[in-house]
């Protein structure tokens, strides 16, 4: 992993209820290499944006399950004995306390991420 990879995240909600949650333009205005946004709230959780280029650091929750969705792109969802690689339209969930990281070292990946409201993104 590049030690200069900054990474760029937005826990607050960009959007409520009854809005119509775009993220073209969020992907249209990315200039950073990890860029994470919180699109909304719905119960318990949450439903973010990642937009990627390179390496996520190792990390697990140890509380939370989280579900990963590909955009477009392709991103690589690595556990400690195998690895997912995820094409548009295709998804998988981690179980809590997995260790995991996600990488995108080709191209650009968008995807979305579904977790409980309080997961912190680099993990506990």
């Amino acid at each position: 992993m590049d030690k200069k990879t900054e990474y760029t995240m937005h826990m607050d909600e960009k959007f409520g209820f009854h809005e119509l949650i775009d993220i073209q333009p969020l992907i249209d205005d990315c200039q950073d290499q990890w860029y994470n946004q919180t699109l909304c709230r719905v119960n318990d959780c949450v439903v973010r944006i990642g937009i990627a280029r390179g390496e996520f650091p190792w990390h697990k929750h140890d509380d939370e399950d989280e579900f990963f969705y590909v955009v477009s792109g392709t991103l690589y969802l690595d556990f400690e004995d195998e690895t997912f690689e995820l094409k548009p339209r295709q998804g998988c969930a981690v179980p809590k306390g997995v260790m995991h990281r996600t990488r995108a070292p080709d191209e650009q990946a968008v995807y979305l991420m579904v977790e409980g409201a309080g997961v912190v993104p680099l993990g506990d």
